[in-house]
């Protein structure tokens, strides 16, 4: 029988602590999404604070609305974009399992892309909820958590890429 020594330098090679993370992310995502369109009417707001409102929106497009006006392919066009981009973060992160940030990146988008196509295949659009405002200079689109999760591990990802350029 094999043993397995905690203090080798190996890399860890699982793939479950990413896919737990995403999973963390589909869940706050889709209960948060659950909880908005249960206490909230389309386009009702609340204002929680000078700069932040609680707002119930539809999006039927992509980011920052795009291609919302369409006829109703872009609802099986973004949701096939992203299964396709589930599947491939899914071979990077097998890939790629000991790199932490990274593999955190990844998982931060995983998890935020699958929120979507949830949403996408139930509902038939994504429900947003977060409205940032700045004064006189209106409101940045409305987005949710898996567009947080999705943008963070944006972040992550050029972090990343910057530190491998710098060694």
């Amino acid at each position: 029988m094999a043993t397995h020594n905690r203090f080798s330098s190996r890399p860890q090679t699982s793939l479950l602590p990413w896919l737990g993370i995403a999973a963390i992310v589909i869940l706050s995502d889709q209960v948060t999404k659950i909880a908005i369109t249960r206490l909230f009417t389309l386009g009702q707001e609340r204002a929680v604070t000078s700069f932040f409102n609680l707002v119930l929106a539809y999006n039927r497009g992509a980011a920052f609305s795009f291609l919302s006006n369409e006829s109703g392919w872009q609802r099986y066009f973004f949701t096939a974009i992203g299964i396709g981009a589930a599947l491939f973060i899914i071979y990077l992160l097998k890939k790629h399992a000991g790199q932490r940030l990274f593999c955190w990146a990844l998982a931060l988008i995983l998890g935020g892309a699958i929120g979507n196509v949830i949403d996408r295949i139930v509902y038939g659009h994504v429900v947003d909820f977060l409205d940032f405002h700045w004064k006189n200079w209106g409101h940045f689109p409305a987005f949710n958590v898996a567009d947080a999760a999705i943008s963070i591990g944006a972040a992550l990802f050029i972090i990343d890429e910057l530190r491998r350029v710098n060694k």
